[in-house]
């Protein structure tokens, strides 16, 4: 089944359940990728929705982070909540090990010496792990091995 297939599945299913928070999620997901589709005029492929769900996830733990530090622990949980449900649709997430070894590859065949090759190196991460890997952590990860 297609991804926008399993997401409309799921609204379903959340529908069905009650499932507020849910609900919103992947209702805000199937506004992003209708603004996606009139953006590049075509239906999105698997990866774009992807990153599609990437974006989104990144959106919510950002202002997660932010009810945080403003003592709204209650809208923090409900963030964190959507997260969940988006995670649902990216594949399996890559451990540190792979990263590391993702990185290392990466280094090498980029031929980067310092920091400043950082944006060589992850210009040929980021499309290789497809969604797999949080960027803030690839990034953390590649600025310890060049740094």
């Amino acid at each position: 089944m297609e991804l926008h297939q399993k997401v409309e599945e799921a609204l379903k299913g959340a529908m069905r359940e009650k499932n507020e928070t849910a609900k919103d999620a992947l209702r805000m997901l199937l506004t992003a990728l209708k603004v996606k589709e009139k953006e590049i005029k075509r239906q999105p492929a698997e990866a774009e929705i992807l990153q599609v769900v990437s974006n989104l996830i990144k959106q919510r733990r950002d202002s997660a982070d932010q009810f945080k530090a403003g003592g709204r622990a209650e809208l923090a949980a409900k963030e964190e909540e959507e997260i969940r449900v988006l995670e649902n649709f990216l594949p399996p997430q890559l451990s540190i090990e792979e990263l590391e070894k993702m990185v290392e590859e990466a280094v090498s065949k980029s031929g980067a010496a310092s920091i400043k090759d950082m944006g060589r190196v992850m210009k040929l991460l980021i499309p290789e792990l497809g969604g797999r890997a949080d960027g803030k952590v690839v990034n953390e990860l590649v600025r310890r091995k060049l740094g």
